[in-house]
């Protein structure tokens, strides 16, 4: 049996194109020298997979339709209330023990999560496969290669009560993560990463989704896709809000496609300011846009979906455009890696149009 752990609609959607991913050529990434680069058969019959749910709404309804969806395919999904305090962890734990002893392999969306990192140091099977959480992954691949500890590319330097307790738990799952000659470790991925030796990379070209969705219908003006990187202290709100009003007015985009840690009252503002149409999706982008109606353009910050929409929207005609990043956006709480991630988000993507942070 393969088990799955999945936090956020993502997460699922990608355990989806990963159970579903043929073995055919064709790999969207620039492996290292010494890794290797395979597809292989699909599989959903004997996957479970357990939903950690977030305790946040748009990212639980979001996960609620993945799960239909992941149900209609013909996998097992188990819905878990995780969070709410140690009781939950201890019942979540006690609640997955037969199974993560059963697991032949595991498969994970977040390899940053303590949570996730806390069910890795019970498990001991050969397998393990992380499937992309965004552009986390990128991250992750480097920080594994360089040999570092885990740490989310957004997140300052210093480290808290709370990350010195869990220090021990971060290395063992670091450790799990690290392939060996008695543990094969795999990275399902539409990101361009450079993949240390004996890391398996599997191409994630989004096949699932254009097979299962549209391809849609084409409206004449642009959309522009929201980033959650004010929520995560990154850019600077007002900075923030008067790029994406420019944006707007260049490119006559009239709808917003909110990210869904996105605050109402930052939505709010934005719409007051631009007359943009707020849309809260209830499933992950890549699906919103190949179901479509969509913009002939679709405008973005450096984020996950300027490499997985070419992929998803391949052949429709859809131009996805992004904007880059000016350092002066950015809160002075921002990490110091912060200004070189987002670039390197915007440089490594394919298939783009690279637009210029607005003045």
């Amino acid at each position: 049996m393969d088990l799955a752990f999945v936090e956020s609609p993502v997460q699922l959607l990608n355990v989806l194109e990963w159970a579903h991913a043929p073995a055919l050529p064709g790999v969207p990434v620039q492996p290292g020298p010494e890794s290797t680069v395979r597809t292989r058969p699909s599989r959903t019959s004997d996957l479970t997979v357990v939903v950690l749910s977030p305790t946040d709404p748009m990212s639980r309804g979001q996960l609620r339709r993945m799960a239909e969806l992941a149900r209609d395919e013909g996998i097992t999904v188990r819905w878990q209330e995780a969070r709410g305090g140690a009781d939950a962890v201890v019942r979540t734990v006690r609640a997955l023990g037969p199974a993560l002893r059963r697991a032949e392999r595991i498969v994970i969306g977040d390899p940053f999560s303590r949570y996730v990192q806390l069910l890795l140091t019970l498990v001991r099977t050969r397998q393990l496969t992380v499937v992309d959480d965004g552009t986390a992954t990128m991250e992750f691949v480097a920080q594994l290669a360089r040999g570092e500890r885990l740490v989310r590319w957004h997140r300052r330097g210093r480290r808290g009560p709370r990350e010195l307790v869990l220090a021990p738990v971060s290395a063992a799952a670091r450790r799990r993560l690290t392939p060996s000659r008695s543990r094969e470790v795999e990275v399902f991925t539409a990101m361009p990463v450079d993949a240390p030796e004996g890391l398996t990379v599997t191409a994630n070209q989004f096949r699932w989704t254009r097979s299962r969705f549209g391809p849609p219908r084409l409206t004449r003006g642009a959309d522009l896709v929201g980033t959650s990187l004010v929520e995560t202290g990154v850019i600077d709100r007002e900075q923030y809000s008067e790029a994406v009003a420019s944006l707007a007015r260049t490119h006559g985009a009239t709808r917003y496609f909110a990210h869904r840690r996105e605050s109402a009252d930052k939505l709010h503002r934005l719409t007051a300011a631009t007359g943009l149409e707020i849309v809260r999706p209830d499933l992950p982008l890549e699906l919103i846009a190949r179901r479509g109606p969509i913009g002939r353009t679709v405008l973005s910050f450096p984020s996950t979906v300027v490499h997985t929409l070419p992929l998803a929207l391949a052949g429709t005609g859809v131009t996805v455009a992004v904007c880059d990043i000016a350092p002066e956006w950015l809160k002075d709480t921002a990490s110091p890696r912060a200004h070189g991630f987002l670039a390197g988000v915007t440089g490594t993507a394919r298939d783009v149009h690279r637009l210029p942070a607005p003045a």
